[in-house]
């Protein structure tokens, strides 16, 4: 018997405990892997999506300047997402001052800015069901002279992994060309996790990019590139885009610039 992934326990389990000798296996594989390859109408949504994302952080990168806590950022968003029209969170926000920053799942606190704080925004949004994922990494009244190389070798991790992007490429060569480059600058061990994921109606969809995912890329997969750098008590920087595969190439979903942004 074919069971959804999500389908609760409560349920399961009573009819595993009825249906002894039955196998049930986890039969979500079909439509997750059909689910990986988008047609041209769920690739307007996701542009759709990533449009709201991007005004979003726009105009969230703009009350910085209020100096609020990172919880009250937050709370922010919901409002300015809720503006745009977008119809809710992708995802639990992640807005992170300086050592806070340093954890890549960080938790939203009663933080406040500091001059020379990194300051790490993971948002998305969801529009007619489809999501939005997008991380970008300011610096607030100032960028210290280290936290500066960080971000650049960070952004250029980032870049150089995009441009791999094509049909017929593996999902791990992409992980590789971010990791092998934060590597030979010296922060190979503080880059802590995969290089992205794959989104759609699910922000993490079947399949992500790793070292351990041999998968070829196919027309119409999309999926995060997001190196980071972190370290522990000091800060963290993350670059993040959607990023779409085309029959030649890729297209990036985000415009939201992700060059060097002081806000002041």
């Amino acid at each position: 018997m074919g069971i959804d992934k999500s389908w609760p326990a409560r349920f399961l389990l009573a009819l595993m405990e009825s249906l002894k000798d039955t196998k049930f296996i986890n039969s979500s594989y079909i439509i997750d892997t059909l689910r990986m390859q988008k047609d041209e109408e769920e690739k307007d949504l996701m542009r759709k999506a990533s449009e709201i994302n991007d005004m979003a952080m726009d105009k969230l990168q703009q009350i910085l300047l209020n100096n609020l806590t990172e919880k009250e950022m937050a709370s922010e968003l919901a409002k300015i997402y809720e503006n745009l029209g977008a119809d809710g969170f992708s995802f639990s926000p992640i807005v992170a001052y300086g050592a806070n920053g340093a954890d890549p799942h960080a938790k939203c606190g009663n933080n406040k800015l500091k001059p020379g704080d990194a300051v790490i925004l993971d948002i998305g949004c969801v529009k007619n069901k489809y999501c939005s994922d997008m991380t970008r990494t300011v610096f607030y009244k100032e960028a210290p002279k280290k936290a500066k190389e960080v971000f650049e070798i960070v952004l250029e991790a980032n870049k150089r992994a995009i441009s791999m992007v094509k049909p017929g490429v593996r999902f791990c060569d992409i992980d590789k060309a971010a990791r092998d480059y934060i590597t030979e600058k010296g922060y190979g061990k503080y880059f802590t996790h995969r290089t992205g994921h794959s989104i759609g109606l699910e922000t993490h969809d079947m399949g992500d990019v790793s070292a351990v995912n041999t998968d070829v890329l196919k027309p119409g997969m999309i999926f995060s590139v997001e190196p980071g750098i972190y370290l522990p008590g000091e800060f963290g920087v993350r670059i993040e885009d959607l990023v779409l595969v085309t029959e030649n190439g890729h297209e990036i979903l985000n415009k939201h610039t992700k060059e060097l942004n002081i806000i002041k």
